[in-house]
């Protein structure tokens, strides 16, 4: 039995290694297109199970999948295209509400387990100076909604309510719950 995560992201692959498990990492090639009909809270699970699903995998192989993103006042915000693009969503999250949504699928053999997980957090107005300096970091453009919440967003939170880890793309708490029941034996106790 292998464990594998079907990501590339460096965050989720530093999340996973909490476990304290082996695993690999194969990276899923779909599209990750959303339908704007759809809610996004429907479309993120839809999206990691698209993604376990494209991956290789041997008979008794548990599979985890996720996507993550942000969405703000009805408008979802994926990665930026631009710093442009970068600058706008944090100008959008200043001084609001926001919800993180992670769609997470861990799959074996025949058994498919997708949930999402949703983690709400409240952003200070920010400055223009300091959306101009974040996005110079480099640090917005390989994130959802443009941020790190472990990087330098954390400058930018005030309140946060649900999983921390969550916002950084993978709740490891209900995922090490899942792979509990649907694993036995992956995760020693």
């Amino acid at each position: 039995m292998t464990l594998i995560l079907a990501s590339a992201s460096p965050r989720r692959q530093e999340l996973l290694k909490l476990f304290g498990v082996p695993f690999s990492v194969r990276v899923a090639d779909i599209d990750e297109t959303m339908d704007p009909g759809k809610p996004p809270y429907d479309e993120v699970a839809r999206v990691s199970r698209l993604k376990a699903n494209a991956i290789a995998r041997e008979s008794g192989d548990v599979v985890i999948a996720a996507d993550t993103i942000v969405v703000c006042e009805g408008r979802v915000l994926g990665k930026p295209r631009s710093e442009a693009e970068a600058a706008d969503m944090l100008q959008l999250l200043s001084g609001r509400d926001h919800q993180v949504m992670t769609g997470c699928t861990i799959l074996r053999d025949e058994i498919c387990e997708t949930f999402t997980e949703v983690t709400d957090l409240h952003f200070r107005p920010l400055r223009r100076s300091e959306i101009d300096r974040y996005v110079a970091s480099g640090e917005p453009m390989d994130k959802a909604g443009s941020y790190g919440i472990q990087g330098g967003a954390a400058l930018f939170c005030e309140r946060m309510v649900g999983d921390y880890y969550n916002v950084m793309g993978l709740p490891v708490c209900r995922l090490g719950e899942t792979l509990r029941k649907m694993a036995p034996g992956i995760l020693e106790d």
